[in-house]
């Protein structure tokens, strides 16, 4: 008798329990990539997570690693601190929109300017989600939210961030990159840069970006096929697919 070998298996470094996320949420398609570059280095025992508050915060619950816990918006200064203490460890961080755009964009700015040697994951979804869908500095113009009942008006409200291009500016960035996770092609390219971000790391090349577009279908008030749609039909029209500066590739 012929024996199938399965060709698709849990990482190593997620734990076997079942996803408490919403329905087309795709925080645990962006876990999977983490976890399948932390096995494809062999880190997993030397990788430490930095969680903050909102849906990021639950990290700690799919990967087995070990995972500091950080105030609100302070991940990338937690980072920094465990990463110079344990130099020999892989560090990164993983963050919500409304969490590091918000109330941790000097985190990040400063981090990411020092060139502080970890990663960090953003992931973006135009929304608070946790706290109940409130505009973030993401929030698309126009875009209805429990604080923003008639859309994002960009005269009163400013316009949406883009932090890619923004962390892109500043000189000890190695890597700034967007990605998503919405289709094949783009699940191939964000698995690669994601892989590439945390190889920088590993060969002591500096700070890495990778910010992923994703759904937030219960905030959003649609079903996961059309909120999947929708980070093609209007997210990724107004924040760009691009690698915005890789100095490995110069």
């Amino acid at each position: 008798m012929t024996t199938l070998e399965p060709v698709f298996k849990r990482p190593v470094s997620l734990k076997e329990v079942q996803t408490h996320f919403c329905p087309g949420c795709q925080h645990g398609t962006v876990h999977r990539m983490v976890a399948e570059a932390l096995d494809h280095f062999g880190v997993q025992q030397q990788t430490i997570g930095v969680a903050s508050v909102g849906c990021s915060v639950f990290l700690y619950n799919y990967f087995d690693i070990d995972v500091v816990e950080a105030p609100h918006g302070r991940a990338p200064a937690v980072a920094t601190g465990v990463k110079r203490v344990h130099k020999d460890k892989v560090v990164f961080t993983y963050q919500g929109d409304g969490d590091l755009a918000a109330i941790g964009i000097s985190e990040i700015i400063h981090a990411a300017n020092r060139g502080e040697a970890f990663t960090a994951l953003f992931i973006n979804n135009t929304t608070y989600g946790m706290t109940g869908g409130q505009m973030a500095p993401t929030t698309l113009p126009g875009q209805r939210t429990q604080t923003s009942p008639e859309g994002r008006n960009v005269a009163l409200d400013g316009h949406p961030i883009r932090m890619s291009e923004l962390m892109a500016g500043l000189d000890g960035v190695s890597l700034s990159a967007r990605v998503a996770v919405n289709n094949p092609k783009n699940l191939l390219q964000a698995n690669k840069i994601i892989k590439k971000a945390f190889d920088i790391q590993i060969s002591r090349k500096g700070f890495a970006f990778v910010e992923v577009l994703a759904t937030c279908p219960t905030n959003w008030g649609l079903d996961p096929l059309a909120a999947n749609e929708r980070v093609g039909e209007e997210m990724i029209p107004y924040f760009p697919l691009q690698v915005f500066k890789d100095v490995t590739a110069l």
